[in-house]
């Protein structure tokens, strides 16, 4: 890791285990394909409360992807980095993670000719658009959990392949309330921004109640 706990980053390690002896966190190293040590940084997908605790706590967590956002360093044309807008749920500052998601949808998408800001490798970079319109994303998608980060319409219904139905009803939505005021699963409130694989596959309802400011 590099330097202080608040300030973690990825290192290469040599073939007979000693470190590199440099690191230029915001510039692409021999060691790894296609990003900078700090972009992949957060690439533990299968284990974010591990990297949380390594990086000291969930306040030094969210205090270095403040600082890794502010730095420029998200790269969303680069599909090891889709999980990190949606970083912020697992450290309770969710409405981070809600307006960072709807910025990429604005600005990294278009209905244009080159509309897509990376190759869309295996159709990556438009599964994420539509995991971001319907308010969910597979942070780890070997796992049953997935990160909620507020639908971008009204109303949404999925036609499962077991023949269920799942209504995601998010008023107001549509016209630019993106931040999640209370979340509900089949009318029950859950606390914790976050819905499972079963959740999905049983239908019923997801409904939201939205705002267009903040919810800390």
């Amino acid at each position: 890791m590099y330097n202080s706990l608040a300030d973690s980053c990825v290192r290469g390690k040599h073939a007979d285990g000693t470190w590199c002896d440099t690191l230029k966190k915001y510039i692409r190293q021999p060691y790894i394909t296609e990003g900078t040590p700090y972009q992949y940084t957060w690439y533990v997908p299968q284990d974010i409360p591990g990297l949380v605790q390594l990086m000291g706590g969930p306040s030094s967590f969210a205090a270095n992807l403040d600082r890794f956002k502010a730095a420029k360093q998200y790269w969303h044309g680069n599909e090891p980095g889709h999980q990190i807008p949606f970083l912020y749920n697992y450290v309770d500052q969710s409405w981070k993670t809600q307006q960072w998601v709807d910025e990429i949808m604005h600005t990294e998408y278009s209905a244009s000719l080159g509309g897509l800001s990376g190759n869309d490798d295996a159709g990556q970079m438009s599964a994420w658009y539509v995991f971001a319109a319907l308010g969910f994303y597979p942070v780890c998608p070997a796992s049953n959990t997935y990160a909620v980060s507020g639908p971008h319409f009204d109303e949404i219904s999925i036609h499962l392949e077991n023949e269920k139905k799942l209504t995601i009803k998010a008023p107001g939505a549509g016209e630019g309330k993106h931040f999640i005021h209370r979340m509900y699963v089949n009318g029950e409130k859950r606390e914790k921004l976050f819905i499972s694989y079963k959740d999905i596959v049983d239908g019923g309802n997801l409904s939201f109640d939205m705002s267009d400011k903040k919810i800390d």
